[in-house]
C-alpha cells in the first residue's frame, strides 16, 4: 500500500507537486522516489545526503526524515506541498 497520491500543477518557474498522505507520516527518501524525482530509493537517499533537499525551507540530510502534512520539500525545479489526504 502506498502512503501517499499525488497531483500536480506547472507555475511558470517550477514544478508544484501536492503529495497527500494516507498516513501520519512518510519517510523523506519515499517521497523523492514516489514521485519519480528519483530512479530509485538509492538514488533519493544519495540526493538527501549530498545536501540537495530542503524541508521547510532547511537543507535536510536526513533520509528517512518523518514528513507529515503541512512540510514543504524541495528539491532541484520541485517543489512538493505535503497535505493530509482527509483534508483536516
Amino acid at each position: 500500500m502506498t502512503c501517499i497520491s499525488i497531483s500536480m500543477s506547472k507555475p511558470s518557474d517550477h514544478e508544484t507537486i501536492i503529495a497527500e498522505l494516507e498516513s501520519e507520516f512518510v519517510e523523506l527518501y519515499k517521497i523523492l522516489k514516489f514521485e519519480g524525482l528519483a530512479d530509485s530509493g538509492g538514488n533519493a537517499k544519495q540526493a538527501i545526503a549530498d545536501g540537495l533537499v530542503s524541508v521547510n525551507g532547511e537543507v535536510e540530510t536526513r533520509k528517512r526524515k518523518k514528513i507529515r502534512a503541512g512540510d514543504q520539500i524541495d528539491f532541484i525545479e520541485h517543489h512538493i506541498d505535503v497535505i493530509d489526504k482527509s483534508g483536516d
